[in-house]
């Protein structure tokens, strides 16, 4: 225990400092311990949504026309450490705890806002501005995509999207005649069963590589 850092015997007092600077000090640390366990950050390509990661995780992509810092109120802000938190987290936890990608995104920019907050700025200001460089998935803007891309978020959304979306129509009895309910509910069973069958194979796979 390192004896400038606290008192291994006495208890410890209050500091003579704001909570909320305290707390504001450590995330920065937190983002800052996150940021350097980045192996390899790369700007070279087009990347959907503006940032992602490869199927390593090894390396992390933002989009290379994502400006790599923006002016709010008199100040320059470093956006890509707060990109970074959000796509090592979410790969984190993927990865090792086998989530889903949507229950993973969540979490992972819920750090990411608490990281932009604690730095005095407002999510919206921020958040603004991050979606005037989105390219989504069909975006022609999409030329330069990197060959070792994890594209499981972007598989996994639009699976979910699209079963979100055939269960609506059968509950709005909202489906075209040609096609029939009972067909549009088989075609959403099986999706529902590849989409669990995915991810069964996938935390089936990792128990075996870790005996």
């Amino acid at each position: 225990m390192p004896l400038d850092f606290c008192h291994p015997e006495a208890p410890h007092e209050k500091l003579a400092m704001p909570n909320w600077f305290v707390s504001s000090l450590m995330m920065d640390r937190a983002l800052d311990a996150v940021v350097r366990r980045v192996k390899n950050l790369d700007r070279k390509h087009d990347i959907p949504y503006l940032a992602g990661y490869s199927r390593d995780g090894k390396t992390i992509y933002i989009d290379r026309h994502m400006p790599p810092s923006f002016r709010y109120r008199g100040r320059d802000i470093d956006t890509d450490r707060f990109l970074m938190l959000h796509e090592e987290v979410e790969k984190t936890l993927i990865d090792q705890l086998n989530l889903h990608y949507l229950h993973a995104h969540q979490i992972a920019t819920r750090a990411e806002q608490a990281a932009v907050r604690c730095a005095g700025i407002e999510w919206r200001a921020y958040d603004r501005f991050m979606q005037k460089y989105v390219k989504e998935i069909g975006d022609e803007r999409l030329t330069k995509v990197p060959d070792d891309l994890d594209e499981k978020p972007y598989r996994d959304e639009h699976d979910t999207d699209l079963l979100a979306r055939m269960n609506a129509a059968i509950d709005k009895n909202q489906v075209p005649k040609d096609i029939g309910k009972a067909r549009l509910r088989q075609a959403a069973d099986r999706l529902k069963d590849n989409i669990g069958q995915r991810r069964t194979t996938k935390g089936g796979r990792r128990r075996a590589e870790k005996k």
